[in-house]
């Protein structure tokens, strides 16, 4: 997993151009840097978020899954309680009920890994959903032929791209409100409610634009350790984990500069 720079991307807004959405653009240098700052000082753990890494681990783990000829059997393997013949939704539940399990007496439990666990579902939902509608309802059949196409480079690296990109519109979002409340006052975010979609809007941008990065390596990361380890382990997950969020807070970082 070297290094893969892009270089400057196009940014739709500027880092400190979707902050300054907020109260009309009050405090919008301090905000800015407070939740790069808390960005980067939150996900450079994020090898050691057990939580992060298990959700991470479990999406290797369905496009795995669905490539068996066993696909209940192949999940109940990995800790999903399903059926013999799941549908989505029974999947997502299972996904959910497996993290929760693995974090017991909520010792494991932090923000990041509660946020990458709502990330992954939507991402599944919203993946797995779009390639099932069909007139005559889902199969488990059509279930597990979506996620399998999710076990190649391409398809592997949007669906990572789009989790990571969730996952960053959520941190940003939990970290800006924080700034706002340090720098503006509890409870002082906009003076409208278009406003404050405009806002919505262009964060999600913004982290769909940032986490381009994550979709020009994933994918041969994802291949070349399955086809040399034979599989992909919670250990793997960890180290794929640390460097996918170090790049996120590189290309940040690149964006909150441009700014300058």
């Amino acid at each position: 997993m070297g290094h893969v720079r892009l270089g400057n991307l196009p940014r739709t807004r500027k880092w400190q151009q979707v902050v300054a959405l907020i109260e009309g653009g009050a405090g919008t240098a301090q905000i800015a840097t407070a939740t790069i700052a808390a960005a980067e000082q939150g996900f450079k753990l994020a090898a050691e978020d057990k939580g992060l890494v298990e959700t991470i681990w479990l999406l290797t783990q369905l496009p795995l899954a669905a490539r068996s000829d066993d696909f209940g059997q192949a999940l109940q393997n990995v800790g999903l309680d399903v059926s013999d013949s799941p549908g989505l939704m029974e999947i997502l539940g299972a996904f959910s009920d497996a993290i929760d399990k693995k974090l017991t007496n909520n010792g494991g439990r932090t923000d990041l890994g509660e946020m990458a666990q709502i990330a992954a579902s939507e991402t599944m939902a919203q993946t797995i959903g779009s390639r099932t509608q069909g007139l005559f309802g889902t199969t488990s059949d059509d279930v597990k032929d979506a996620f399998s196409k999710l076990a190649t480079n391409k398809q592997f690296s949007i669906f990572a791209r789009d989790f990571f990109a969730r996952l960053t519109n959520k941190c940003l979002g939990y970290f800006v409100a924080k700034g706002v409340s340090h720098h503006l006052g509890e409870g002082r975010r906009f003076r409208t409610l278009a406003q404050q979609g405009e806002f919505t809007v262009a964060l999600r941008l913004h982290s769909r634009e940032t986490s381009k990065i994550i979709e020009e390596f994933s994918g041969g990361w994802f291949s070349k350790t399955n086809w040399e380890k034979k599989g992909i382990s919670r250990k793997d997950a960890a180290g794929f984990s640390h460097v996918a969020m170090n790049k996120i807070v590189a290309e940040l970082k690149e964006g909150a500069q441009a700014d300058v």
